[in-house]
């Protein structure tokens, strides 16, 4: 008997991405659809809340198209004038930490785009939280333009020298065009939480 899929409810997605353009027309084009995307399938867009950069172009297509965003951005952030004005709602918080904690609870999966240290090291620590049982929700890398195939030829070469478990490599989705990550994302199957890992911890 075929096994039949269940679809993961996805209400909220977070996006991490960077805080500036960059110079790749391609993912400037792609971030905004996204945005449209979300828009368009009353998702809400989570993300860090400013208006500059790739994270103001998913904005942006979330604005232009309906949607609802909620932005989380640091105190020391908010004061230096990136803040987006336009957003349905902004939730400040004390620290990067905080940010991450506020954007995981108010979210059912995660969205990667292009970007620099920081979109990468909030990427490493969702997936990290996944990799411990701390959650269970689907995580996509939606890799434009070829952007993450070195980071994905890394992550091969950690599981092909045993320092990276293969289940723990497929905890990441990753797709090239948005319509095949969230479908991707709609069906995915969370593994099972470490034996290290209690109830009380997840």
């Amino acid at each position: 008997m075929e096994e039949k899929k269940t679809q993961n409810s996805l209400k909220s997605i977070a996006v991490f991405c960077a805080s500036s353009d960059g110079v790749d027309s391609e993912i400037i084009e792609t971030s905004k659809k996204l945005g449209e995307f979300l828009a368009k399938n009353n998702i809400r867009l989570v993300y860090g809340g400013s208006k500059l950069g790739l994270m103001g172009q998913v904005a942006a297509g979330v604005n232009e198209n309906g949607g609802k965003a909620t932005g989380v951005i640091p105190e020391f952030l908010k004061t230096k004038e990136v803040v987006h004005t336009q957003l349905d709602k902004l939730i400040t918080t004390q620290d990067m930490h905080e940010r991450k904690l506020t954007m995981h609870k108010l979210s059912d999966g995660f969205i990667a785009l292009p970007g620099g240290f920081g979109t990468f090291e909030e990427l490493f620590e969702i997936i990290t939280w996944a990799q411990l049982g701390l959650h269970q929700k689907p995580i996509g890398l939606l890799n434009i333009n070829g952007f993450y195939d070195d980071l994905m030829a890394m992550l091969r070469k950690m599981v092909k020298t045993g320092l990276l478990k293969k289940e723990n490599y497929d905890l990441l989705i990753i797709a090239e065009t948005i319509e095949e990550l969230y479908e991707k994302m709609k069906f995915f199957k969370p593994q099972p939480t470490p034996k290290w890992i209690t109830k009380s911890q997840t």
